[in-house]
């Protein structure tokens, strides 16, 4: 049964807008033909011949006559409708994320996504993925890190950053570190030419060894340039030894030698005592990663060492000089930019609390 017909008063703004709803091209169907039955019976047309003009059932053209007589405009809009309830809330996240804080099962080092949604019991497996993607977990990488539990860690972390930010007048900052057992690797290397045409350069995977050598280096802040000398071992004679070349080559200078905490840097107060214008300065225990050789290190690692091949240690080592050389023609220091050293805790930190 078709409900009584409301009379539909159009005001001239009123009728523009409708108008101009059914002149554009990119109105929806829904929009054109509400526009149109209002207009149409703004004309005092009746519900059947609107309805069989615009294509619709007679109670559609009633619903709308009464719809914009009762709310204007606005009541040609639709009306906020209640949607879907989800499936999964804020709850099942909460308990993702207390799930992940829990060891995996047991005989998995890690969690994975269906590990993950079998544990919870109630919950698909898309959702979980879903989930980590939103919240950015990755349950793939891994990532290592080292604690300092230095009970001095603010005192000696401002040491060593003062020492890079300002320097003492006239004074010499070195970096000072080695690194050990630098192997020299004989393995074939070339290009490879794979089925789909596309060329790698890559090495073997068999390889023969011919020794190795530790590596002593010296980087000095204000300018980046490295001194470097070979060893075959690194005790305390050997570090002693390298300490007394890199003090030949700044006569009469006073140096503040930034060190880590390795055994051999430590307890030398008889050499000190024979270099008074030579001062220690250690790195926060596990915070090596102050000292600016490291740095330079990795440097050396990705541009001379990865993927080289020696056929003897000597040629490792004169390899390795000419690296260095080549490195002190273009060198610049490093630019130290943080200057607040935070010691970080991690350990018992659960993932709820990030």
């Amino acid at each position: 049964m078709i409900p009584d017909a409301r009379e539909v008063h159009l005001s001239k703004k009123d009728r523009k807008v409708l108008e101009a709803c059914c002149r554009s091209p990119v109105t929806l169907q829904r929009d054109l033909k509400r526009a149109r039955i209002v207009l149409l019976a703004a004309d005092g047309r009746s519900t059947r011949s609107i309805a069989k003009e615009v294509g619709v059932q007679p109670r559609i053209v009633s619903l709308w006559r009464h719809r914009y007589a009762d709310h204007g405009l606005e009541g040609l809009q639709d009306k906020p409708r209640p949607g879907k309830q989800p499936i999964y809330t804020k709850t099942t996240d909460k308990r993702i994320l207390k799930l992940l804080d829990k060891p995996a099962p047991e005989g998995f080092a890690r969690w994975t996504g269906p590990l993950l949604a079998e544990a919870l019991g109630d919950v698909d497996v898309q959702y979980v993925w879903r989930f980590l993607r939103n919240h950015k977990i990755d349950l793939v990488v891994r990532k290592s890190w080292c604690e300092s539990n230095d009970p001095h860690f603010t005192a000696k972390a401002a040491d060593v950053v003062g020492l890079y930010v300002a320097p003492p007048a006239k004074a010499i900052v070195l970096c000072v570190d080695e690194k050990p057992s630098i192997q020299a690797l004989e393995r074939a290397r070339g290009y490879l030419k794979l089925p789909n045409g596309r060329a790698l350069t890559g090495q073997s995977h068999d390889y023969k060894r011919h020794g190795t050598t530790t590596l002593f280096a010296a980087l000095e802040v204000a300018t980046g340039k490295i001194i470097a000398a070979h060893s075959k071992r690194r005790r305390r004679i050997e570090f002693l030894d390298f300490m007394d070349s890199v003090t030949t080559a700044f006569p009469g200078r006073q140096l503040h030698v930034i060190l880590d905490n390795l055994n051999t840097h430590k307890k030398n107060e008889h050499w000190l005592k024979a270099h008074p214008n030579v001062q220690f300065h250690f790195t926060p225990t596990s915070a090596s990663w102050l000292n600016q050789v490291e740095v330079w290190f990795s440097i050396l690692q990705g541009q001379s060492l990865s993927g080289a091949s020696f056929t003897s240690l000597k040629q490792l080592q004169e390899h390795i000089d000419a690296y260095v050389d080549a490195y002190n023609d273009r060198a610049e220091p490093f630019v130290w930019t943080k200057k607040k050293v935070r010691q970080r805790r991690f350990k018992g930190r659960r993932i709820t609390q990030l």
